[in-house]
């Protein structure tokens, strides 16, 4: 393991310890940083010590107590290093669980725009640089600094605490927190922008994230179920794109390239998850476990599948689960029922190209080449990602074929 890898991987612990200490998360990252230069002094004389994560929290915690007695002019100042002194000593596995929970739920407290969340929680638990935010999400450096200045900023003022949510709050919170780091799972496996149809450190990061709480919570069923999800569907991440980059369909994937001691573990998660309890997550999960364990695209039991999204549309009424269900519907029972389903959509899904693509599929399917071709125009002109245009344009040229 690299310096780097190993830094990454021991940050979000140290950070969390951190800020419970000092109280403040630029004087923890200050603190943090100034370790992490020591580290790269020693550990190449000295060897890497056995456990790296409380030699960082160790030397962070005597640098912040050296920064605090230069900048003391008042007793209170003196009295900070001293009680920092005094807890200058290994930390428990116990503690450091309850800062990195605590740190979690302070990222994605809902008082945060969800930007905010989805950076701050990639630069304090995810250990990315401000750099490669902003690379992930296609915004300049300076736009994602601000976003994590306000963030901090935001903590600050409003009082934010650093702590565990109470029983009653846990579920809002446990939500928003979830929601996260799915958001930064769905952007890793199908960017919205860009020339790149998956970015694999993003999915890399929210299996991190999603496995650290999983760690953190085990008994939590939407938290095993997530878990399930993001390494389902990851484990077919390598067959989603050609050599070219191209969009490569579920159908059409090469199955035996999947990783299927990923599989393995998702679903053995998926059955955990369900024995816990039925959510949005365990369901997505189920239907992920169905298409994974199908050894090909023919043996789909669509049937299973479309009753899982009756399932999850159940707890979940937004459109696009709505719009899932269809095609499987569609799948499962023929194309006429399928589109009967999607149309009713139109409304709130108008500006979606999935909503425009999925429909022009199933109208091809039933022979209206006419309104196929519509369809897939639309569809082309709201892509924003240029692997999904371009295979959107080799589709409308196909059903053009047709008409012709």
């Amino acid at each position: 393991m690299t310096y780097e890898h190993l830094f990454r991987h021991e940050s979000g612990q140290v950070l969390a310890s951190l800020i419970r200490t000092l109280g403040d998360f630029d004087a923890a990252e200050d603190a943090l940083q100034e370790a992490v230069v020591a580290a790269l002094e020693r550990w190449p004389l000295d060897g890497v010590p056995d456990r790296p994560g409380a030699w960082l929290l160790t030397t962070a915690r005597r640098k912040a107590i050296d920064r605090i007695r230069r900048e003391a002019k008042r007793d209170d100042k003196q009295a900070a290093a001293q009680e920092l002194l005094v807890g200058d000593e290994d930390t428990d596995m116990t503690t450091i669980t309850d800062d990195r929970l605590r740190l979690i739920f302070t990222c994605c407290h809902p008082a945060l725009a969800v930007e905010a969340q989805v950076a701050l929680t990639l630069r304090t638990l995810g250990g990315l640089t401000t750099d490669e935010i902003a690379h992930a999400f296609l915004v300049p450096e300076a736009t994602m600094a601000q976003r994590l200045v306000r963030a901090k900023r935001k903590i600050k003022v409003a009082g934010i605490p650093y702590r565990i949510p109470d029983d009653h709050e846990l579920p809002e919170r446990l939500e928003a927190a979830l929601g996260v780091v799915y958001l930064i799972f769905n952007e890793g496996y199908a960017a919205t922008t860009g020339n790149e149809l998956v970015r694999h450190e993003l999915c890399d990061e929210a299996i991190r994230l999603a496995r650290l709480l999983a760690e953190l919570m085990p008994d939590e069923s939407a938290v095993l179920g997530l878990l399930a999800l993001l390494l389902l569907h990851d484990a077919r991440r390598v067959t989603r794109a050609d050599e070219s980059g191209a969009l490569v369909l579920l159908g059409d994937q090469d199955r035996t390239r999947w990783d299927h001691g990923q599989i393995a573990e998702g679903v053995e998660l998926v059955e955990r998850s369900l024995r816990r309890g039925l959510g949005p997550y365990q369901l997505q999960a189920a239907i992920a476990a169905v298409h994974a364990e199908s050894p090909t695209a023919d043996a789909t039991d669509w049937q299973q599948i479309a009753a899982l999204y009756g399932e999850l549309a159940r707890l979940d009424d937004s459109p696009v689960v709505a719009l899932n269900r269809a095609v499987a519907v569609a799948m499962a029972d023929g194309p006429e029922g399928g589109l009967t389903l999607v149309d009713v959509l139109e409304p709130a899904l108008r500006g979606m190209h999935l909503f425009h693509s999925t429909r022009g599929h199933l109208l091809h399917r039933l022979g209206r080449d006419a309104e196929a071709t519509d369809a897939y125009e639309r569809a082309v002109a709201l892509a924003t990602n240029d692997a999904e245009r371009e295979f959107l344009e080799r589709r409308l040229a196909t059903v053009r074929g047709s008409t012709g």
